[in-house]
């Protein structure tokens, strides 16, 4: 059975998935690329990025894992890009330049649709104003049999969790203080209808695994 996934959700040590202040110059809020400091040490991060060297250690291998057997993304605006209201015009095209790393149809949930947009290495986002129910079916059928990844942000993650439509959820604590910016647990008590499946520290990040509470 298909799967709706969150996984490499980096998470500071009292909560913020991304600091204040989200621009053009500071995708993830200041201070909030602190948060992905890990990623970039991997031998899996460093290849995204185009570089090389890495760590091939636990941290690499479960960077890794969030991308096996996904068909389909999910995202909120905010994670696609910094404009905010009416699209001023369609020359924003996300965060990743012209080859973005989905390589399959990607859902970005807004209040303001806009035409698909097609990219080159096979990713299109399309920009869909509806339930989160409803672009979940969307993207399953998109996935044709292959499990869905939600990747953010911090509100889009709370949405989906409030509603109970995430199956595996993977937070990755980063052993920062914010203070300030988006807070997962906000409104969410401590993941109602989830349990917490494993754990595991490698000293740079405690990986923490949860899933439904009926799955156990």
């Amino acid at each position: 059975m298909p799967k709706l996934r969150v996984h490499n959700f980096a998470v500071s040590l009292d909560g913020y998935a991304a600091g204040p202040d989200q621009s053009a110059d500071a995708p993830l809020g200041i201070g909030g690329e602190r948060l992905h400091d890990w990623v970039f040490r991997t031998r899996y991060g460093r290849d995204m990025m185009g570089e090389p060297g890495g760590d091939p250690g636990p941290d690499n291998d479960i960077l890794a894992a969030g991308d096996h057997n996904i068909g389909a993304t999910i995202m909120g605006r905010n994670m696609f890009g910094p404009v905010r209201g009416e699209w001023p015009d369609h020359s924003w095209t996300g965060w990743w330049g012209d080859t973005p790393p989905y390589r399959h149809d990607t859902f970005v949930m807004t209040h303001h649709p806009r035409p698909a947009l097609p990219m080159k290495g096979g990713t299109t986002f399309h920009f869909v104003a509806d339930t989160p129910e409803a672009v979940l079916k969307q993207a399953f059928e998109s996935a044709a049999g292959r499990d869905v990844r939600l990747g953010g942000g911090v509100g889009t993650v709370r949405r989906f969790l409030a509603a109970g439509l995430i199956d595996d959820l993977h937070l990755a604590i980063v052993p920062v203080l914010l203070g300030s910016g988006e807070r997962l647990y906000d409104n969410l008590g401590t993941l109602p209808g989830y349990r917490l499946a494993d754990m595991l520290s490698t000293g740079a990040v405690t990986h923490l695994w949860f899933t439904r509470a009926e799955a156990s």
